[in-house]
């Protein structure tokens, strides 16, 4: 996995996770929905990239 790839997928899931967990607190659903729409999204690119590396072995 190239390392900015990784960088990326791990800060979209961080900053999902923690926007999903706000929006909950306060109540607020669509901060809560785009906290966990980022987090999948982060998800996806860091199996795409691990995907990708196991193509190349």
């Amino acid at each position: 996995m190239s390392a900015s790839e990784k960088a990326k997928a791990k800060t979209e899931q961080t900053v999902g996770k923690v926007e999903k967990e706000v929006g909950h607190a306060v109540g607020n659903e669509r901060i809560a929905a785009e906290g966990e729409s980022k987090e999948a999204k982060g998800d996806l690119r860091g199996a795409k990239e691990k995907g990708k590396d196991a193509l190349k072995h």
